[in-house]
Order: structure tokens, then sequence, then C-alpha cells
């Protein structure tokens, strides 16, 4: 873990953390499956142009399984099960459910991947999802739907499971036109499934929504997941995973500070305990290295 490395980590983070405001004032004008479909197709699009005359990497009778699987799994499952999800349960509950993908991937990732899995790393990645609990607290007021929660849990295993995929085949393909694929066939299944069960002239084309469009489109999903695809890549997937608990506590951070939304002890709570929850899950990899540079030194 570099600087460079960490410094991709926190472009993501502050990218994933205030697209929930924005989208959240986009979606005023917006049917939400529609709006997903519409930022992940053309996310898609303008990466696959940016990239195209890298389009020999593709080798699409090699990798379309890859791409398929990437793009159901990170793109059409993720979004749609989220968007849904969303219309049935409370938000702070619902954030809450999808960010227990990071325990899953830390437990997939140690299944599939055989990356370590330690009593520190176990420790870790619970007080993570307890401070994401602590954040979103404010939020779980309303209806609690028992298909919304599934719809949450089914969320974050498909994120989980895209991620251990990717992470799998990540030296398999060209990271770009992965994300690409990703964008282009899991935005053409949201975008079906919008145009089946929502209205088109239901958008308002104002200012508002093509800001949002806008930076979905290129922030939101392209930028942010060619960041992802990277760190995955060259990282530990469970690691990846714990610092995107930050996601949903800037998320809150940002509507205290620029929504006018209360900072209350919970949200205090929470932040301490991602953090720590962040050092815990690292603290081992770093001792891991340190072993591995001690073990070198006796073998020669």
């Amino acid at each position: 873990m570099n600087l460079k490395w960490l410094l991709m980590m926190a472009g993501l983070i502050i990218i994933w953390g205030v697209s929930w405001p924005i989208y959240k004032l986009a979606l005023v004008f917006t049917p939400p499956l529609l709006f997903a479909g519409m930022r992940c197709l053309l996310g898609g699009v303008l990466l696959g142009a940016i990239i195209w005359k890298t389009r020999a990497r593709i080798q699409w009778r090699k990798n379309w399984k890859i791409y398929v699987v990437t793009g159901t799994l990170n793109i059409a499952l993720f979004y749609g099960l989220q968007t849904e999800g969303l219309k049935l349960v409370p938000s702070g509950l619902f954030s809450v459910i999808v960010y227990f993908q990071p325990i899953l991937v830390g437990l997939l990732a140690w299944l599939w991947l055989g990356e370590s899995m330690t009593i520190t790393k176990v420790l870790g990645l619970i007080l993570g999802f307890l401070g994401v609990i602590s954040v979103s607290a404010e939020g779980f007021s309303g209806h609690v739907s028992i298909l919304g929660i599934i719809f949450g849990l089914l969320s974050a295993l498909s994120w989980a499971l895209g991620t251990v995929y990717t992470k799998k085949n990540a030296h398999s393909v060209d990271s770009l036109w992965m994300v690409a694929f990703q964008c282009l066939i899991g935005g053409f299944v949201l975008m079906i499934a919008g145009l089946s069960s929502e209205k088109w002239t239901s958008i308002v084309w104002n200012d508002t929504f093509l800001w949002g469009l806008s930076f979905g489109t290129i922030l939101g999903i392209a930028l942010s997941w060619i960041l992802y695809v990277i760190l995955v890549k060259t990282g530990d997937a469970s690691v990846v995973a714990t610092f995107t608990f930050l996601v949903p506590m800037l998320a809150v951070v940002i509507g205290t500070v620029f929504l006018n939304e209360p900072f209350t002890k919970l949200l205090f709570l929470g932040i301490i305990l991602i953090v720590a929850s962040i050092y815990l899950v690292n603290k081992k990899q770093k001792q891991t290295a340190k072993q591995v540079v001690v073990q070198g030194e006796i073998g020669t």
C-alpha cells in the first residue's frame, strides 16, 4: 500500500461519498431505474470512446464471460436491487444492509482467493459494520419491508461476489475494457428494466437532473469503477472493501455540513469505529510485510 494507492482510494471514497447527496437531489426529477441505467450506459459509452484506440485488448471471444459476469454482478444486480430496495426500506437501514458487503468480501476472499483471515481482521470488519450502523441510525425510522431487506442483502451479496470475481480475473483482462463493458452490459439491462416499469416522460430535464446525470456518468460510474477495479486488482479485496466503510460516513458528514443535517453522538461514534476498523484490518497487512522481510533476512 503506497501513496499512489492511498490517493486513488481517497479519490474513490470522495466520489462515492459525494454521489449519495447528488443522486438524492437528482432522483426527485427522474425514475430511479432509468437514472441508474442512463448513467451506467453513458459511462460505458464514454469510457469506450476514450479508449477506443486500444480495442485490440478487448479479446471478446476470450473474455466475454468476464464482461458479462462483472456487468451482471457489479452493475445490473447491484444497482437494480439497490434501487428497488430503497423504495421499501428506510435509507439508513438499507445502507447498513448494503455495507454488510465488506464482511462478505472478507469471507469470500478468504475462501476463494486465499487472503488471510485473522482475529484482528475479523474484529476490524465487525467494528466497521458497527460504525456504519451508528452513522446510519438516524435513517432507521419508517416502514420496514422483509422484501426490501432481502433486496438489500442480495445487493450486498452481488457487490461482494462481483468484487471477488473481479479480483480473481483482473489479470486476465484489460482493466479499462472490463469497466467499459460491465457498464455497457449492466446499463443496458437496467435501461430495459426501467423502460418496462417506469415512464420515460417522467424525467424532468432540468439543471439538477442534468448535473446529477453528468456527475454520475463521468465520475460516479466511469472514473469511480476504474479506480475500484484497479484498487481491487493491486491490493487485497478485503482491505479495499473495508475502506468503503468510509462512504456512508462521508455521505452523512456531507449531509451535516451542506444539507444542515444534525451532527449526533451516534455519527461521532460511527466515525471512531470506522477509523478503528480500517486501522485494524490494515495493521495485520503491515505486520505481514515486516514478517516477510525478516524471514527473507533469516533465509539469507
